[in-house]
């Protein structure tokens, strides 16, 4: 049974790595790897709306209502006994998530306006995503193990009820003089097909392929090719956190000192994410295998940091500064990335193999680096009054309409 009451040391759990018990019948890896992609499928089938709905409404409320429903998604996992619960709380993190990510970040975009500022806050907040991805697998694990399989998602759920009082008090005075001063959002459709916003778009989804593909299947091959115990494979991922920390700290310091480099810290850290992935199938221990994940996670900060930032200049001067659609656009970026690995990943190693996987990635990394050179001239641009002159030629839809485009003209 999946109760929250072991707290006695069992033989067959791990400190690390606890497990759930399969669902009846079926194939448990397909089950495991449809339930860890759900949320990405879930959230990227709602980014756009997320979006658009941002752009319309500000971010205060989209990232309160993220946050809600992450806590109940969390609190439902606590008391989760099946497969299905698993996947309904698992899904509901989809939501929750396409919600507050994009809106999370539009926030800060739209607060910090200006380089390095924004760089340096955008910076922060990869840093802190990185912490909770890398960080969790111990931190549950050792949870799981001495407080029970409820305690980790009742902290986690107490996490996200507490930013999202912070955020109903601190928010409120801001928000309401915010959103009325906000103009029409580019719709998103608009940004998609923008080719610099979709150049940054595919780096990165190609940026993250490597490490939503090895999160799946590194563990098995780490157990078969070396014979990695326990604790060795649930620590794989933490002490890539401090390369990546590393990767935002050095692209924030150089943003300000180059600013018009932007498109080369990011060809550069797809040119580290791809040697680095190369280097994976040839390691033969714990302590080797640490090191390309490290340079993978380094070149990702390298990317995320220079690109993001990016992503919002190109609003600014192309189009409108409202910016939930364009970071709903990354969230999509990242969740296509997130949605496949966990189903694909596995089959390309079974028919395939690692090694071939890991080719594959470091390979298309490597390919699509100097697509970045696309970006190389986007500092040079001015603001761009093109998107205000779309809007006015769509024609008034009435008689309000009418007049004050009759008085803008005026």
């Amino acid at each position: 049974p999946a109760g929250g009451n072991e707290s006695g040391g069992g033989g067959n759990r791990s400190l690390l790595r606890p497990r759930y018990p399969p669902a009846a019948g079926g194939n448990e890896d397909v089950q495991i790897g449809v339930l860890f992609a759900s949320k990405a499928m879930l959230q990227l089938l709602v980014n756009p709306l997320s979006g658009t709905l941002i752009d319309r409404v500000g971010y205060e409320a989209p990232l309160l209502a993220g946050l809600a429903v992450m806590f109940l998604s969390t609190a439902t996992f606590a008391f989760a006994e099946n497969y299905a619960t698993l996947f309904a709380a698992r899904s509901l993190q989809g939501l929750g998530s396409a919600f507050a990510d994009t809106a999370g970040i539009a926030l800060i975009a739209d607060r910090y306006a200006e380089e390095p500022a924004r760089s340096r806050a955008l910076g922060t907040a990869l840093a802190c995503i990185s912490f909770g991805s890398l960080a969790a697998p111990p931190f549950g694990g050792v949870l799981y193990e001495f407080a029970g399989k409820r305690v980790p998602f009742l902290v986690l759920a107490c996490v996200c009820l507490l930013d999202g009082l912070l955020l109903l008090a601190l928010a409120p005075p801001c928000a309401a003089g915010a959103r009325a001063n906000m103009p029409v959002g580019t719709p998103i459709h608009r940004l998609m097909v923008d080719p610099y916003i979709a150049v940054v778009a595919g780096a990165l989804a190609t940026c993250n392929i490597p490490l939503a593909f090895l999160e799946p299947t590194i563990a098995n091959w780490m157990k078969e090719s070396m014979g990695a115990s326990e604790w060795e494979v649930g620590l794989t991922w933490l002490p890539a956190f401090f390369p990546h920390v590393l990767g935002v700290y050095v692209t924030v310091r150089l943003a300000a000192a180059y600013p018009h480099l932007q498109w080369f810290y990011g060809a550069l850290g797809m040119a580290v994410i791809g040697a680095s992935s190369c280097l994976v199938p040839a390691c033969r221990n714990f302590g080797q295998v640490i090191v390309p994940l490290c340079g993978i996670c380094f070149g990702i900060a390298l990317v995320d940091t220079a690109l993001l930032p990016t992503l919002a200049f190109l609003v600014d001067v192309r189009h409108v500064s409202v910016y939930g659609s364009v970071y709903a656009i990354a969230d999509i970026s990242y969740s296509v990335a997130y949605a496949l690995g966990p189903i694909v990943a596995g089959q390309i190693v079974h028919t395939m193999g690692f090694a071939q996987l890991n080719l594959g990635m470091g390979l298309a990394n490597v390919l699509y680096a100097p697509v970045l050179l696309f970006l190389k001239n986007v500092c040079q641009m001015k603001p761009s009054h093109s998107e205000r002159n779309i809007l006015l030629e769509e024609g008034p839809k009435g008689l309000y309409d009418t007049i004050k485009m009759e008085e803008r003209k005026g």
